[in-house]
């Protein structure tokens, strides 16, 4: 459980769209049955506030970035893991259903640069972050969360950016009466809880997007 989020609170895990995802990850990586040069990781992520829309997944870690990580354990693992997944989620490779499928994810060397020897993800504009920001507040706190952690290294990674500079954002909204701030943690306040219907609308739009791409894919 990451700080700032309550004890047995869900962590929400934002995507680029805005959809409030849940991350159940079966540590740990196990080496591929079949034959291939791979790690395997199974899973499932969750959206949020549906009636049991899900995707179960296989991360197949390449032999090539394994070996550019510290570990495979969760402490060094699961912050590109779940920012791997959400990528995906965000390029629509993932189909959100009630009963899902096995789908495999490849984390391979697209997901970091060896140039720089660093993880590449999403490159987000400071509009893209302010909204990122807004919509993790939002979501967390209807999940249960009485306050959310704004310096979350997953998501700096995530985003392309670092914890001091979402917690500088977070700051500017504390300014316009969004939330409370008290170092890095975030409480929502009224005005930002009454825009659930901003926050819901572009989760519902997110998701017919992604639904029109798979029908469409399905033939």
């Amino acid at each position: 459980m990451a700080p700032g989020n309550g004890s047995g609170d869900k962590k929400i895990y934002v995507s680029f769209a805005g959809l409030p995802l849940t991350f159940d990850l079966k540590w740990p990586f196990h080496r591929s049955t079949s034959g291939s040069d791979w790690y395997v990781l199974h899973g499932n992520i969750w959206v949020e506030h549906t009636e049991g829309l899900h995707a179960t997944v296989a991360v197949n870690l390449s032999a090539t970035v394994a070996e550019v990580m510290p570990s495979l354990e969760p402490k060094d693992a699961e912050s590109p893991v779940i920012n791997a997944l959400r990528k995906e989620v965000d390029r629509k490779q993932v189909e959100f259903l009630k009963s899902g499928k096995l789908l495999p994810i490849h984390f391979s060397s697209r997901h970091y640069n060896f140039r720089t020897n660093r993880w590449v993800f999403e490159k987000a504009t400071e509009e893209q972050i302010a909204t990122f920001v807004q919509r993790k507040v939002y979501w967390q706190t209807r999940a249960g969360s009485a306050e959310v952690w704004m310096a979350d290294p997953t998501d700096a990674q995530y985003l392309d950016t670092t914890t001091q500079h979402l917690s500088d954002i977070a700051g500017g909204f504390m300014n316009e009466g969004l939330w409370t701030m008290e170092r890095a943690y975030a409480r929502a306040t009224d005005k930002l809880m009454s825009q659930a219907v901003r926050f819901e609308n572009e989760m519902k739009a997110a998701l017919a997007e992604l639904e029109q791409k798979h029908a469409f894919e399905r033939g």
